[in-house]
């Protein structure tokens, strides 16, 4: 369903809608640049690039948005917006770390901060705090649902992990190839 959501495989059947108009038959370039700047994309596996830092392999997104030119010009914000992040997910002394010593939850809270470096409007997020221990993947989810609420971000979250569906302000199941509405309710905030 992700990968539906996400441009990167084309429906059997029906269509792929964001904000009411179709994206899934667009040319390849446009999913391309609409994946790199209104969609946030969070794998189990981090897909972090080897030969870059963690504070480079967040800006990767940016630097493949913008040309040479444009990203002189920007390149401090966008540090910046990478610092930000990498901070607020606790990595603030680890910009400088290549992928190998950081364990997986660092590597997955890279992943997040890059998935959310370039301000998409949708984030889809496989399992996005299960590397995570139960505190750090507590501050992650606090952090995205302050994000929805006030960047009004849009977040499709898969997880088996109740207690982490339980915080979500809508649940639906796939069941049977089929999505089924479970619950609505407010995005809640732990403690």
């Amino acid at each position: 369903l992700l990968h539906l959501m996400g441009l990167l495989d084309p429906p059997a059947a029906g269509r792929v809608l964001l904000d009411g108009e179709r994206i899934d038959d667009l040319p390849a370039a446009r999913r391309d640049r609409l994946r790199n700047t209104a969609i946030g994309m969070v794998f189990q596996a981090y897909h972090l690039l080897p030969e870059l830092d963690a504070l480079e392999n967040v800006l990767a997104p940016l630097l493949v948005r913008h040309g040479p030119l444009e990203w002189l010009r920007i390149r401090r914000t966008a540090r910046d917006r990478a610092r930000e992040l990498l901070d607020r997910f606790g990595l603030g002394g680890r910009l400088r770390h290549k992928h190998r010593p950081l364990s997986g939850g660092e590597m997955q809270r890279v992943a997040i901060a890059r998935a959310l470096v370039g301000r998409p409007r949708v984030l889809l997020a496989d399992e996005p705090t299960g590397n995570l221990d139960e505190a750090t993947g507590g501050g992650i989810l606090d952090a995205l649902c302050e994000l929805n609420r006030a960047d009004g971000l849009s977040i499709v979250l898969v997880t088996h992990d109740a207690a982490i569906a339980g915080r979500a302000a809508r649940i639906v199941r796939l069941a049977a190839g089929r999505v089924e509405d479970a619950r609505t309710a407010p995005c809640r905030l732990a403690g």
